[in-house]
């Protein structure tokens, strides 16, 4: 896993720019700590930050395919790709020769056969840039799910890329600005494809190529969900989910650095990790490493809430048991987590402010850090329930039923609303309501429609499409900037587009055949697991319910609404602030309120350590 940044500009050779190249790729640093590459051509900057994991001594990059004694592509790039080998294989047979033993040289002589092509045959998770020196374009290229993330930034004669918004604002040309739609994204829990926060900066969208020459900017998808007829039966559906895993954790348990799985209990990781188990230990490589994550102190004990009904450790506790795994518990000190240098961190991590989900932001990346002591590579359970219809809204009839992201409605809304303290004036000038609509039915209105298809299996359809376009995409954004924040890769197989591309298409009548959630997911691996674990009820990542974090909130609030020079002030509601702050610690209804205090806290953040211009 890498860091990737550059700029093409056709108006100047920038050859001579090379203190900005080198400036620009390390911003990149945390996502490569193990090596920098630099290479320029007349028009094109091509930078490389590497977290060596396949082929340690022969991946180095920006890497070129050369022929006759001449260059012919150069690619700078971020992921795995994991048929590799049978790529590289097929290449050898089509006359390629390989000089190194990774996946990166497979992309570049991959393009050299099937150009553009080569994304429909990759099987991975990847974001790259390729620059083409025979016909001067270059190519920003995202994988199907979006697991890897890539921004870009179109000027006059060209384009500013990187893995994160951090390497295009390095660049001298890049205004720190961010407009109204900006904010709108900043403040509601949605993310709109293709949105890059930023005045004038976009996100490379899932599945798609934007192509950059001297004739201006195009782009193209070249993956997206469809809705086909799903002709098997249940006995069939539930082999062939089974026969995908096996063959998806198969190939995610390559790598040439030590390896290991995220475990929290749950049937999602518990699969993942039971799996690896019996890979590993096929290949003569057990026990599988694993990791999980709890708090010193929960007050008088765990405490079952309207999200999470247990506690992670006992379940955890049966999965190590039952698999032998190589277990390591990471304990976190509640009020650590509100320490101002380590929420500085996250926030730089991010490029954005860390508001919804509170504590798990600096959980995770303290999380992250020790295993990174361990492991370089781990196996994550993310995303399992938006493919298998995992979430509690994907049964609530107000939720089906709503006009709106599911995740935004009933008590789970109070969760995602981060709104509270900002001025009723500013909520309204930005129209959120409106920018929440308009949203929602760009969302609706790009699901695939199957013909024929019933009114409860078309809006069973809608939900998982929303979830899989939508919602996902906060988590894998999540876990992509706190792990690699740390020089962590962390795989999600659960987005594997061949796996996404069936479940999607199976009724929603099988999905939940035994009325629970996941039920396809929980037939298909229960021997796998013990039976505490396929009985759990889905729990989400664990939050601290220790007041010491609370208390640290508060305080830091306290001191920004003390200091004049707090850039957040005008935008919030000064009496709702003093109002929060009077009411008992506790009496914020756990950790939902809170996202109010969170959000203010880090917009505050965002605003003063990145020199944020708001034109609104």
């Amino acid at each position: 896993m890498c860091g990737i940044a550059g700029w093409v500009d056709f108006a100047r050779d920038v050859r001579q720019q090379q203190e900005t190249l080198e400036a620009v790729t390390r911003t990149m640093a945390c996502r490569g700590p193990d090596a920098e590459g630099r290479w320029t051509d007349e028009h094109v900057a091509l930078g490389h930050r590497r977290l060596s994991i396949i082929d340690l001594d022969g991946g180095r990059q920006p890497m070129t395919a050369d022929a006759d004694g001449r260059t012919l592509a150069c690619l700078t790039y971020s992921g795995e790709v994991y048929n590799f080998k049978e790529l590289r294989a097929e290449l050898i047979s089509r006359g390629h020769s390989f000089r190194t033993r990774s996946d990166t040289e497979v992309v570049v002589r991959g393009y050299l056969e099937w150009g553009e092509g080569v994304v429909d045959r990759l099987n991975g998770m990847f974001a790259f840039a390729l620059w083409d020196v025979r016909t001067q374009t270059l190519l920003l290229v995202r994988d199907r799910m979006g697991v890897k993330p890539l921004y870009y930034y179109p000027t006059p004669d060209g384009v500013v890329f990187g893995s994160e918004p951090k390497a295009i604002l390095g660049h001298p040309t890049v205004p720190r600005k961010v407009g109204a739609d900006g904010l709108r994204e900043v403040l509601e829990m949605v993310k709109t494809p293709e949105q890059g926060i930023f005045a004038g900066m976009y996100e490379v969208r899932p599945g798609q190529i934007v192509k950059v020459g001297r004739s201006g900017l195009t782009k193209r998808v070249y993956w997206a969900l469809e809705a086909k007829e799903h002709t098997d039966d249940l006995p069939t559906t539930i082999d062939t989910v089974r026969g995908l895993l096996e063959d998806i954790v198969e190939r995610q348990i390559i790598s040439d650095v030590p390896l290991c799985s995220l475990l929290s209990g749950g049937l999602d990781s518990s699969i993942i990790t039971a799996l690896a188990s019996q890979k590993l230990a096929a290949r003569g490589d057990g026990p599988v490493r694993s990791f999980s994550v709890d708090f010193e102190e929960h007050g008088a004990g765990f405490v079952e809430d309207p999200v999470r009904g247990s506690s992670d450790a006992p379940f955890v506790r049966d999965l190590v048991a039952h698999v032998g795994a190589d277990h390591s518990e990471i304990i976190m000190n509640s009020a650590s987590l509100a320490d101002p240098g380590l929420r500085a961190k996250v926030l730089r991590a991010l490029d954005l402010p860390p508001a919804y989900w509170g504590d798990m932001w600096p959980s995770l990346y303290r999380l992250f850090q020790s295993v990174r002591e361990r492991s370089t590579v781990a196996l994550s359970g993310e995303s399992a329930d938006e493919v298998f219809g995992g979430y509690r809204w994907f049964f609530d009839d107000e939720a089906v039923g709503a006009e709106t992201f599911p995740w935004l409605t009933s008590a789970t809304g109070k969760y995602f609303d981060g709104k509270s303290l900002f001025d009723p004036g500013l909520i309204q000038k930005l129209d959120m309501g409106g920018f929440l609509r308009d949203s929602y039915a760009q969302a609706v209105a790009e699901t695939p429609v199957l013909a024929g298809e019933g009114a409860t299996e078309r809006r069973m359809r809608q939900m998982g499409y929303v979830n899989l376009t939508r919602f996902v995409q906060t988590l894998l954004d999540r876990k992509d900037r706190m792990s690699m924040a740390v020089g962590l890769e962390v795989r999600v197989p659960f987005c594997d587009h061949r796996l996404v591309e069936y479940v999607f298409n199976t009724p929603w009548e099988m999905k939940s055949f035994d009325g629970r959630e996941k039920s396809l997911l929980r037939a298909a691996t229960k021997d796998l697991l013990p039976e505490s674990i396929v009985r759990r009820v889905k729990s989400p990542y664990p939050t601290t319910q220790d007041p010491a974090y609370e208390i640290g909130l508060r305080n830091a609030f306290t001191e920004v609404l003390a200091d004049s020079s707090s850039p957040v002030l005008p935008l919030l509601d000064h009496a709702a602030g003093r109002g929060l702050l009077k009411r008992p610690v506790g009496d914020m209804s756990a950790q939902y309120d809170r996202s109010g205090l969170e959000m203010a806290l880090g917009l505050n953040s965002w605003l003063s350590a990145y020199g944020i211009e708001l034109d609104l």
